[in-house]
C-alpha cells in the first residue's frame, strides 16, 4: 500500500501545483452540485465556463451570481451574463419560421482569495495582515452554424495579486462545439486554458536577486455527453477530462425537475481514473424559482464535500432571468 501512494502521489502533486487551480473547481451553484459534468448541457441557466458553444441556447437573459462558504479564510465568488441573439427569420418548406442565425454570448467573473494572512518579522511577531487575490474575467461568443452543431471560444484574462507589488496577468482561450444529435441526446468537446500563464517577475520586490518566472496552466481537453428524459424530468450529464497535469477525470451530474419550479441536484466530480487514491468530491444542491411578471427569480444552494480541509464547501446563488 505504501508503494501505491508513492508512486502515484506524483500524478496527483503535479496538476495541484500548477497555476489556476482556482478556476478549475467549477462556476456556480448549478454546476458544482451536478459535479462539473456540465459541457453538454443546453438548458436552463446556461455559462460558458463550461463550454462556450453553449451561449447561443440561452433563453432570453440569464444572470447569475454565487457566493461560497470555505473554510480557512479563503474565498470563491462567481458572476455571470449570458444572452442569445436572434438574426432575421426564414421559412422552411412546411412553413415555419425560423431565425437565419443565432448567436450569444457570455461574460463572466471568478474571484477566489485568502485573507487573514499574518505578517510575522524574524522574531515572530506579528506586524501586518496579508491577503491574496486571483481572478478570471473572461468572454464567450458562440454561433450556432446549423440545427446541430454550435461552436464558441472565449477569451480569458487572468490577475493575481499575491504580495504587495507582486502582481501577474495572463490571456488564455477556450474552443468549445456542442452537437444536438437528436432532442434528447447532445454531445460536446473542449478544449481549455490555451495559452494561459502567469509571468512573475520578482526585481521590484528583491532587486538583483529577483527573476522572471513564467508557469503555463494545465491544458485541459473534455469529451462530455447530456441526455434528457422526458418522464420523469431529468437531465443525466458525463464528462471525461484530460489534462497534461497527469490527470483524466470522470464526471457525473443529473438534475431532476421534481416539480415546476424546484430542482435537485446530484454530481460526483474528479475520479481520476489515472489516480485512483484522489478522493472524489460528491455534491449535491438545489434550486427553486418564482416568476415575477416577466422575470424568474431563482434560488441556488449546492454542498460539496472537500477533502483536505476541515469543513466543506456551501455555495449560494441568485439566478434571475429576464
Amino acid at each position: 500500500m505504501f508503494v501505491v501512494s508513492v508512486s502515484a502521489q506524483p500524478e496527483f502533486v503535479k496538476i495541484s501545483s500548477m497555476p489556476g487551480a482556482f478556476s478549475r473547481i467549477g462556476f456556480g451553484a448549478r454546476g458544482i452540485g451536478m459535479g462539473n459534468a456540465m459541457s453538454a448541457i443546453k438548458e436552463g441557466s446556461l455559462v460558458s465556463y463550461y463550454n462556450p458553444a453553449l451561449a447561443s441556447f440561452q433563453d432570453g437573459n440569464s444572470f447569475q451570481t454565487s457566493y461560497s462558504f470555505l473554510t480557512l479564510d479563503r474565498a470563491l465568488n462567481f458572476l455571470n451574463y449570458t444572452r442569445k441573439f436572434e438574426f432575421g427569420k426564414i421559412e422552411t418548406p412546411d412553413g415555419i419560421v425560423k431565425p437565419r442565425s443565432i448567436a450569444g454570448i457570455s461574460v463572466g467573473i471568478i474571484n477566489a482569495g485568502v485573507s487573514n494572512i499574518d505578517a510575522r518579522d524574524g522574531d515572530g511577531k506579528k506586524y501586518n495582515e496579508l491577503s491574496t487575490s486571483e481572478n478570471q474575467f473572461f468572454v464567450a461568443v458562440s454561433n450556432r452554424f446549423s440545427e446541430k452543431l454550435a461552436i464558441g471560444i472565449a477569451f480569458k484574462f487572468y490577475y493575481y495579486k499575491l504580495y504587495e507589488d507582486l502582481t501577474s496577468s495572463g490571456l488564455g482561450f477556450d474552443i468549445g462545439a456542442l452537437y444536438s444529435f437528436n432532442e434528447s441526446l447532445t454531445l460536446s468537446f473542449m478544449i481549455s486554458d490555451l495559452n494561459s500563464k502567469y509571468e512573475w517577475d520578482t526585481g521590484n520586490l528583491y532587486g538583483q536577486s529577483g527573476n522572471v518566472t513564467k508557469e503555463k496552466f494545465p491544458t485541459l481537453k473534455k469529451i462530455g455527453a447530456a441526455y434528457k428524459f422526458t418522464e420523469p424530468k431529468i437531465l443525466a450529464s458525463v464528462e471525461f477530462e484530460s489534462s497534461n497535469g497527469g490527470t483524466n477525470y470522470l464526471r457525473a451530474g443529473c438534475e431532476y425537475n421534481i416539480y415546476t419550479d424546484l430542482f435537485l441536484r446530484a454530481g460526483l466530480d474528479r475520479f481520476n481514473i489515472s489516480n485512483t487514491d484522489e478522493p472524489v468530491r460528491p455534491s449535491a444542491g438545489f434550486s427553486y424559482f418564482y416568476s415575477l411578471n416577466s422575470i424568474r427569480f431563482g434560488f441556488d444552494y449546492a454542498f460539496v464535500i472537500e477533502p483536505y480541509s476541515s469543513g466543506d464547501q456551501h455555495i449560494i446563488g441568485l439566478n434571475i432571468n429576464f
